[in-house]
């Protein structure tokens, strides 16, 4: 697989996330949502973007960097179990925190087995898109940059729901 479709998918599936969860935070808002952990939000939208100019830094850097077929499924795999996370959440799916007063925590999809599935397909993805091409660095630099931050995020989320 050429490695200029698979980035330009990667970026347009995280651009329409983005569309997505600000389509659902105007009706979030509009239901009465306050947003916690503000400051932090910006560090993930950076890890985010400079995620993927590693990603794209890296390939043309090894020369070497092979397509996997195998960790495409994977990839392939984890794109629908996100799009299962975002259809179990409906409007209540976000890339922020947000909550509605006296709102309770859905139960349903992949939210029946686990408490953070989205934040466990991310951390995934963190490590499997820059196999897709061996790209070893950005894969383990990522990865642990992505557990710092989405630990202090899982503690806010879970304050918030009082879990």
């Amino acid at each position: 697989m050429d490695f200029a479709i698979f980035i330009s998918f990667f970026i347009a599936q995280r651009l329409s996330e983005l569309f997505v969860a600000k389509r659902n935070e105007k009706w979030l808002r509009t239901h009465g949502a306050i947003e916690y952990g503000q400051k932090d939000y910006s560090r993930i939208i950076a890890l985010h973007t400079i995620f993927i100019v590693s990603i794209i830094g890296e390939y043309f850097y090894r020369q070497e960097a092979r397509f996997d077929p195998s960790f495409f499924t994977l990839y392939i795999l984890l794109v629908l179990a996100k799009i299962w996370v975002i259809t179990s959440l409906g409007k209540y799916w976000n890339t922020k925190i947000l909550r509605i007063p006296n709102a309770t925590p859905i139960k349903k999809g992949l939210y029946k087995y686990f408490r953070h599935p989205n934040y466990f397909i991310v951390a995934c993805e963190f490590i499997i898109v820059p196999f897709v091409f061996h790209l070893f660095y950005t894969a383990f630099v990522f990865s642990i940059l992505n557990a710092i931050v989405i630990t202090k995020r899982i503690r806010v989320e879970d304050s918030v729901w009082n879990v």
